[in-house]
């Protein structure tokens, strides 16, 4: 890709406030792109090889939309952080193992997408952000979920095609949580905690395609009071 075609997508994206180009074969971050810092709303890189995010993505303090799914990033900058007004990240089919530090102070953070990548457990910097609506951890390496994401205040869960065998107890206390997804994991029905049906907000629990026959579920105790949740959503949506 040449200077030229660059400097039109950057003229472009001075006028409408966004920057996308994907899928052609970029190896870095656009350095050029600095310029734009203070009329940015959406950068969209996705599909490139993009193996390091530079630290002057702090700068970009307007910047209401990121996605570079499908790059190579192995690690996220802590500058990342600074992004204050950064409502909608996509970072889905990266090489990521774990979150900065200060991922937390993402404060307007409302939709995460973390979808294949290498994340081991569900990172614990989420439980801070307080306007998470969805978070995609589908097709990752957890194993399992810890106490923490009793704090956890997303709407949507996503833990599909994991390799989770352990959720704690606390996941019942979300004060959002509506959509559980847990298919494809290596859940038994023993370790399935009871309360996710007896006493939770969660009124769409997806356990398909684990250890046990979804059947089965049906003969637990709180069954029906999650059903009575399941039913009354389904005809609000209806």
């Amino acid at each position: 890709m040449g200077n030229s075609a660059l400097k039109a997508h950057l003229e472009t994206a001075q006028k409408t406030g966004v920057f996308q180009l994907t899928g052609k074969g970029l190896t870095e971050f656009p350095e050029d792109l600095q310029k734009l810092t203070s009329n940015l709303r959406t950068i969209d890189l996705s599909n490139n090889k993009i193996e390091l995010l530079p630290p002057l993505i702090g700068k970009f303090s307007f910047l209401k939309s990121l996605a570079l799914n499908n790059n190579k990033l192995t690690a996220l900058p802590e500058e990342l952080c600074k992004l204050k007004k950064l409502e909608t990240l996509h970072l889905n089919g990266n090489h990521l193992r774990q979150l900065p530090a200060a991922f937390g102070q993402l404060s307007a953070l409302k939709t995460l997408s973390l979808s294949g990548n290498q994340l081991r457990t569900v990172p614990t910097q989420l439980s801070g952000l307080r306007h998470l609506d969805v978070v995609d951890l589908s097709r990752n390496q957890i194993q399992n979920v810890p106490d923490t994401v009793g704090e956890l205040q997303a709407i949507e869960l996503n833990l599909n095609q994991n390799q989770i065998s352990q959720i704690s107890m606390q996941i019942s206390h979300c004060p959002r949580l509506k959509v559980l997804r847990l298919e494809e994991n290596c859940l038994e029905l023993s370790m399935l905690p009871q309360s996710i049906l007896s006493d939770s907000q969660i009124s769409l629990l997806a356990v398909e395609g684990n250890l046990f026959e979804i059947k089965k579920l049906r003969e637990l105790e709180g069954y029906d009071k999650y059903m009575e949740r399941f039913t009354a959503t389904k005809k609000k949506f209806a």
